[in-house]
């Protein structure tokens, strides 16, 4: 805490907060209902982050604005990557994916640098990639004109939550939550029914351990021994979400050709048709009670996640009927309840 904030007293410093995220908010829907007054379309991205705030916050808040300022679907253009046109619909009738015009490698590498500049993953600002994918789509979409919604702009109006200066009802004022739809399923693998989905990946609430290794292994025997289950692992190195890989007790695991343009399509159809989804506690977690599909979600290090997006989620789901449907657990106390994954859709 700075000098300065020591010497304001709390209840003034959230009372300044709070009149200052009120006058964000008007200039946002100010500027916002002036997008919408111009015939031009509305390009809305590039969406270049994390698939949890993608899911939990940048949809949402999307179809606010196109509902709030009566947007046309026709006149919203996405720009995201991995096939996600689906999230978006339907309230978003154009999408164009950052993967059509570049390969992963290239997508990690600048992804890698826009963190180096901005010292984080969130979109604070527009950076010089930005501006080079929104102009590649812009001219793929044979827009002569459009006006810009940058993720940017969500950032400035949410932060107030994130910061806990304004309760979860802020976000559900720039927000509307809703159940997504099911993808198509065409192109995507065949997949015995029932199953269990399940994606584990190493990160900051699960990190590498060899104890945590031996608890995918177990829980992936534990599914196995009562029915097929579908893993996640798509072998694309394109964000922090790599799948642990492992190949025993029958699971069958995504194909590694998968084209990047649709690797998230396909995880999202196969989810959403899932008996469950069980896997590490974090962003993709949230998927699954999006499509009415059961999540058990799994952590070691209850000091490696923000319980701010925790309570979100949960306050998210409690608004779609979904709030049942995210169980978050201490892997090392949770393990028993790996087996009513299968009862979960029963």
């Amino acid at each position: 805490m700075t000098t300065w904030q020591h010497l304001v007293p709390r209840p003034v410093r959230l009372a300044a907060s709070a009149y200052l995220a009120r006058r964000c908010s008007t200039w946002l829907q100010r500027d916002l209902a002036a997008m919408a007054a111009r015939p031009a379309p509305i390009v809305a991205g590039p969406w270049l982050g994390e698939v949890g705030f993608e899911l939990l916050y940048w949809v949402p808040f999307l179809r606010w604005v196109a509902e709030r300022f009566n947007v046309h679907p026709e006149r919203f253009m996405v720009v995201s990557r991995g096939g996600t046109a689906s999230w978006y619909r339907p309230f978003a009738a154009r999408y164009s994916d950052v993967f059509d015009q570049m390969t992963p490698d290239t997508f990690r590498a600048q992804h890698d640098k826009r963190v180096r500049d901005l010292g984080e993953q969130k979109q604070t600002r527009i950076t010089e990639f930005d501006r080079e994918l929104i102009d590649a789509a812009t001219r793929r979409a044979h827009l002569s004109e459009s006006s810009l919604l940058h993720p940017s702009r969500m950032y400035e109006v949410l932060n107030p939550y994130w910061w806990g200066h304004q309760s979860s009802d802020w976000v559900h004022q720039h927000s509307r939550y809703a159940r997504l739809a099911p993808p198509d399923r065409a192109g995507v693998i065949d997949t015995p029914a029932p199953y269990v989905a399940v994606k584990f990946y190493f990160n900051e609430c699960f990190p590498a351990t060899e104890q945590n290794r031996a608890f995918v292994r177990g829980v992936l025997r534990t599914l196995a021994d009562r029915g097929p289950v579908v893993a996640l692992s798509t072998g694309l190195n394109i964000d922090d979400h790599g799948g642990v890989r492992v190949d025993e007790h029958g699971v069958r695991h995504l194909p590694e050709a998968i084209d990047p343009a649709r690797n998230l399509h396909v995880q999202s159809a196969i989810v959403s048709r899932a008996q469950a989804f069980v896997g590490t506690y974090g962003g993709f977690s949230y998927m699954a009670p999006f499509y009415g599909v059961r999540s058990q979600a799994f952590y070691s290090d209850p000091g490696g996640f923000s319980q701010k997006h925790l309570h979100m989620a949960r306050s998210a789901f409690d608004t779609i009927g979904a709030g049942d449907l995210l169980d978050v657990r201490d892997a090392a106390a949770g393990a028993e309840a790996v087996g009513q994954a299968w009862a979960a859709g029963a």
